[in-house]
């Protein structure tokens, strides 16, 4: 008991100092990509629209309240985007929607990542069968085409939280980052650094947290932006498919409503742009971060 319990501390301590070593490694890797303008600028507009996700409900608050009288007023300072076919404030309705898009969009990014990276570092390092059974998944997820599979899910499932909206989303993302997360895995292997550390014993944790996960995190990053773009895409087009529960203030129901109500009329197409304006800037934002990151990590692009 006591030899199980003494190998278990000195496990817990190896972990420890692992952990504690990949953290400042995150820390260093943190300052070193805000030297390039492109992440800069990108990561202030993401910042900027989870402040206006945070505080613009308090500040901006939206009356869902019916009001033909009201309807499709134009531009005013009551009203900076004018009101819908049912009298309702689109200014304030595209900001209360920023909170549930963004939120949903984190929560996609952070499960494709988690589940990508892991199954990724588990296929790569281990190999054999576990190797076969997590790339034959993988494989399988990606020649499965999503928009098909959210129709036939629009029939059985109406999605109702933002969690269920970020796992439906992230089932089809993860796969790619594995694939990827795996190759580099297999050749961080053959490295002398990597078999020093194996005929050396040293343990799984000190392996996987303080000399593979330091070497992926640039790429983990990348991707993480990556995934958020796609992330407010697909949650758009699952909102327009009508698999997720009807929410007026979402970002694609206001697309689809306006759409439906007939763009002949002029308002409508003022309606439909304002939220495709803030997703198009929210997409090239995370462009400019996930470029910014690449130039910053990838030695080729630093030479050219």
């Amino acid at each position: 008991m006591k030899e199980k319990a003494s190998k278990l501390n000195l496990w817990l301590k190896s972990l420890s100092l692992s952990l504690k070593d990949f953290f400042f490694r995150v820390g260093v890797l943190g300052k070193k990509l805000f030297s390039n303008y492109k992440t800069i600028l990108g990561t202030s507009i993401i910042l900027l629209y989870i402040l206006v996700a945070i505080f613009g409900p308090l500040i901006f608050p939206y009356n869902q309240e019916i009001n033909m009288v009201d309807k499709y007023l134009m531009n005013s300072w009551t009203h900076p985007f004018g009101t819908d076919w049912l009298g309702r404030d689109v200014f304030r309705q595209v900001i209360a929607g920023a909170g549930s898009v963004l939120e949903i969009a984190f929560f996609t990014a952070a499960f494709s990542v988690v589940f990508g990276t892991i199954l990724g570092i588990v296929a790569g390092y281990l190999g054999g069968w576990v190797d076969k059974v997590i790339m034959s998944v993988a494989n399988i997820f990606l020649s499965i085409p999503a928009f098909p599979v959210y129709l036939l899910l629009a029939a059985v499932i109406v999605i109702s939280s933002p969690i269920q909206f970020a796992l439906v989303i992230s089932v089809f993302s993860w796969a790619g980052l594995c694939r990827a997360i795996r190759i580099q895995v297999m050749s961080l292997k053959e490295r002398d650094f990597l078999q020093i550390c194996l005929v050396m014993r040293m343990s799984k944790a000190h392996i996987i947290f303080k000399e593979i996960m330091p070497n992926v995190f640039s790429y983990i990053a990348i991707n993480f932006v990556t995934a958020l773009r796609n992330a407010i895409m697909a949650s758009v087009g699952i909102m327009l498919v009508g698999l997720a529960a009807y929410d007026p203030t979402n970002w694609g129901a206001i697309i689809n409503a306006a759409r439906t109500k007939g763009l002949t009329n002029v308002n409508n197409i003022y309606i439909l742009l304002y939220p495709l304006v803030a997703i198009v800037i929210f997409e090239v934002a995370t462009l400019m971060v996930s470029n910014g990151l690449d130039e910053t990590f990838n030695p080729r692009l630093k030479e050219m």
